[in-house]
């Protein structure tokens, strides 16, 4: 769900407010979904539709954000209901300098079911209508602008996407089978629930040099949902202005080339559960709020790595890589990472700090208030690599956490890293903290250092502070 988005739904965070969802967030137990999918018949080209779109729900866990549970949102129907359409196009066609548009509730202003579709210099606008169901909307594509289904392909260029509707958003994706090519184009959403572009349900998005930018809350510009899929983009700038609206929200394979990302009141960057976003020669910016947004009250930050337990995003490593690019944090820690286990590489990064109170990394537990798993066993487990990489700052894991950091090339970094105690007094796990310092890499330590263990095969300069090691061992100039 969006639950972050959510709520938060940072997702564009969705909040549950159905027991049974409730009880999904706090125990973590997902049900097994129907893979059966009614395919309607075909219907003649272009057509003008309120029929209600009704198919079975896919097989897997969807897609959603940090917040708490009873927060927001409707609760879904176990249907994967779509609403209905203004205008359809269901047989191969191109479609050139024409204007979709759509009032109605529940209504996408144009839909393609199952055909190969060629849209230049259109225009897609979604000017009302209001939303029965935000999880629909989230999962499915009901209200969308412009929705793409039942294994389509859609080829979109040099045209104009706009909603003022909440679940308005602007390029949805859905289903496996289903491509959505878009290039050159211009996709505005000003309210809640409302990506730039979205991709849900096993689907794929393909996106190159777009202009995005979304207005409302729990509205990534880059934004993905239940069932996942692959978002690939290639140069343009994604903005995102509302709170829970990071500027990419993954729940999906999302890779990121050439772009300029910028959430204006969220975080930049979240992944939640066995998913990825892979960034190159892309510069990235968040600013969170310190008290708006479901998940500030557990942590303010800038990439946001986690499992909500939601049942959004399948449980597993979620994976972080980043190369080239400028990485810009305005509030909070850099880097956070909670309940899942997590594969971070920064290579040749340049990272702008502006909140120097703000961590360089956190590996923590959380209290679980939003349902991200168990108190006191909801650590953090990562894998974090620098290559060729200038760091700054403080770096701390709980005891409940592990990290396993490794400092290659020609690895500068600055700070300290220390094991904390978990605030919840959760049972410690070993090996809390490993560093590793390859030949060619330095460390500055900036203070006194706790970890598990060390492995220096390169430079480390003391600066008058020491390194205690969990067997007593202390090390030092």
């Amino acid at each position: 769900m969006e639950v972050i988005m959510e709520a938060i739904e940072m997702k564009n965070n969705k909040l549950l407010i159905a027991t049974s969802l409730i009880a999904l967030l706090t125990t973590g137990t997902v049900g097994t979904l129907s893979t059966t999918q009614n395919i309607l018949a075909n219907e003649s080209k272009t057509t003008q539709t309120n029929s209600q779109t009704t198919l079975e729900k896919p097989e897997g866990e969807g897609q959603g954000a940090p917040g708490k549970p009873g927060e927001g949102g409707f609760g879904g129907s176990g249907k994967v209901n779509q609403g209905s359409s203004a205008n359809t196009i269901v047989s191969d066609e191109d479609k050139k300098d024409e204007t979709f548009t759509s009032t109605g509730d529940d209504e996408n202003a144009l839909r393609v079911k199952g055909a190969k579709v060629n849209l230049e210099n259109v225009e897609v606008n979604k000017t009302g209508g209001s939303t029965s169901n935000t999880e629909e909307g989230d999962f499915y594509g009901m209200n969308a602008g412009l929705l793409a289904t039942d294994k389509a392909t859609v080829n979109i260029k040099n045209s104009k996407v706009k909603t003022t509707a909440q679940n308005g958003n602007g390029v949805f994706s859905y289903g496996e089978g289903t491509t959505v090519n878009v290039s050159d184009t211009e996709i505005y959403t000003t309210n809640d629930n409302s990506g730039g572009i979205q991709t849900t349900g096993g689907a794929t998005m393909n996106a190159n040099n777009l202009k995005v930018k979304t207005e409302g809350n729990s509205s990534a510009a880059i934004r993905s949902d239940r069932g996942g899929g692959t978002v690939n983009v290639d140069g343009g700038d994604y903005v995102s202005a509302g709170y829970n609206s990071p500027a990419v929200y993954s729940t999906a394979d999302i890779t990121v080339k050439n772009a300029n990302l910028k959430a204006e009141n969220s975080e930049a960057l979240v992944i939640e559960g066995q998913n990825s976003i892979t960034l190159e020669n892309s510069n990235v910016e968040g600013n969170m709020s310190d008290d708006k947004g479901s998940s500030s009250d557990t942590n303010v930050h800038n990439v946001m790595i986690y499992q909500s337990m939601s049942g959004d995003a399948e449980v597993g490593k979620s994976t972080f890589n980043m190369t080239k690019g400028t990485l810009t944090n305005n509030n909070g820690d850099l880097i956070y990472v909670t309940n899942t286990t997590s594969d971070i590489s920064l290579d040749n990064v340049n990272i702008v700090n502006n909140d120097s109170g703000g961590r360089l990394l956190a590996v923590l537990g959380n209290n679980a208030s939003h349902g991200w798993g168990k108190a006191g066993s909801n650590g953090g487990n990562v894998t974090f690599t620098a290559e060729d990489q200038k760091l700054n700052g403080k770096i701390e894991v709980d005891t409940i956490s592990t990290l396993k950091l490794t400092l290659s090339g020609k690895t500068e970094f600055t700070g300290t890293v220390n094991i904390v105690d978990n605030a919840d007094n959760g049972s410690a796990v070993d090996d809390n903290a490993v560093v590793t310092i390859e030949d060619g890499a330095t460390w500055n330590l900036t203070g006194d250092v706790k970890i598990s263990k060390l492995t220096n095969n390169g430079k480390i300069s003391f600066n008058g502070y020491k390194i205690i090691l969990a067997d007593g061992t202390v090390v030092s100039e």
